[in-house]
């Protein structure tokens, strides 16, 4: 059956993304949703903070989050939650006690920047690792639907593109990225685990570079590459390009990584196990990106390049085949207009 949004105190507090959230909901088969329970680590974050307004948006029960706010904004949820329509646990997952009275279960929290997890290389482990664990007994513990949202970093450097999820990943275990990959690449294998010794229903979304309103745009990383361009054009700031630039990513807007997350957390017996990469179509390297940002902002900024960054993938571009398949959902929104709403969104902050 589809939904129709409900109305939802998103739309005085950040009407960009409430406009963006309901014309990719707006319609959506989401029953499951309804009435249901969720528990999400990572909640005030960027994607997380997507997700529980949808869920909101949807009708959605119970939402409890659990975020320490290291790497998220209580600005993120604070309508949410001043409304009480949201539970925020400010404190680390890995501290998590599992507790019942939930349908699904959702972990989130992570370090996805470069910069930060390099900074912070055990935290991002233990987000990965006890996190993961303190999550998926909590699925246990309630016999709910789990879902790990995992990474494109997991596959490396791909010797295959576009990049299926059989493939198995060229990843360096040891070197300053490995905290996150390696990390993930571990969240995976104890998922399925659980999945296996337990017959646990859970479900793997390997998340492609995504980007829109509630990134960071004031400590923007080279994981934010698009924000990060943004905030350079618009102060005037020299454009920074790591390395050549000739490096590619293929991007995807928000809300249409939230629109494929409920379709896999259907109850779908087909979806118990799933893995399935999230991500934009589009292959286009730095560079273009970086030229693309100047042309719609209208800066007179100059691109100057910078010292490459160490084991950073030449190419991303995700194979979206199966989640064509399995979850009847491909990117919608161009990649033109998802910057340009993303530009507004932060020129308004500025």
């Amino acid at each position: 059956m589809k939904i129709e949004p409900t109305p939802s105190p998103l739309e005085k507090h950040d009407p960009i993304v409430h406009a963006s959230l309901t014309r990719i909901i707006g319609g959506l088969e989401a029953d499951h949703v309804e009435g249901a329970s969720f528990l999400i680590s990572g909640g005030a974050g960027f994607l997380g903070s997507w997700l529980v307004d949808a869920l909101n948006m949807l009708g959605a029960g119970r939402i409890t989050v659990i975020d320490n706010l290291s790497t998220g904004s209580i600005e993120n949820i604070r309508h949410l939650v001043e409304e009480g329509r949201v539970e925020l646990l400010r404190i680390p997952v890995e501290k998590y006690e599992p507790d019942k009275g939930y349908d699904y279960v959702i972990h989130m929290a992570a370090r996805p920047s470069p910069d930060d997890y390099v900074e912070h290389p055990i935290e991002t482990l233990h987000a990965s690792s006890i996190g993961t664990e303190r999550m998926l007994e909590a699925a246990r513990l309630n016999d709910a639907i789990f879902l790990l949202t995992s990474t494109s970093e997991v596959y490396g450097h791909a010797q295959v593109i576009p990049i299926p999820e059989d493939y198995w990943g060229y990843v360096n275990p040891v070197g300053v990225r490995s905290c996150y990959d390696e990390g993930k690449r571990y969240a995976e294998a104890l998922t399925m685990a659980y999945m296996r010794k337990y017959g646990l229903n859970v479900r793997i979304s390997r998340i492609f570079n995504t980007y829109g309103p509630r990134l960071d745009w004031e400590n923007p990383g080279y994981g934010r590459v698009v924000v990060k361009f943004i905030v350079q054009a618009l102060r005037g700031e020299p454009i920074t390009v790591h390395g050549t630039g000739m490096q590619t990513r293929s991007f995807l807007y928000a809300p249409d990584n939230i629109e494929a997350h409920i379709r896999l957390l259907r109850p779908d017996p087909n979806l118990k196990g799933a893995i399935v990469n999230i991500g934009g179509s589009t292959e286009i390297t730095i560079l273009d990106l970086a030229r693309r940002i100047l042309e719609l902002t209208g800066s007179e900024s100059q691109i100057v390049h910078v010292e490459p960054r160490p084991d950073d993938p030449p190419r991303r571009r995700p194979d979206i085949s199966r989640a064509r398949r399995l979850l009847g959902w491909e990117p919608r929104t161009d990649l033109d207009d998802g910057l340009k709403s993303t530009i507004k969104w932060i020129k308004y902050r500025i």
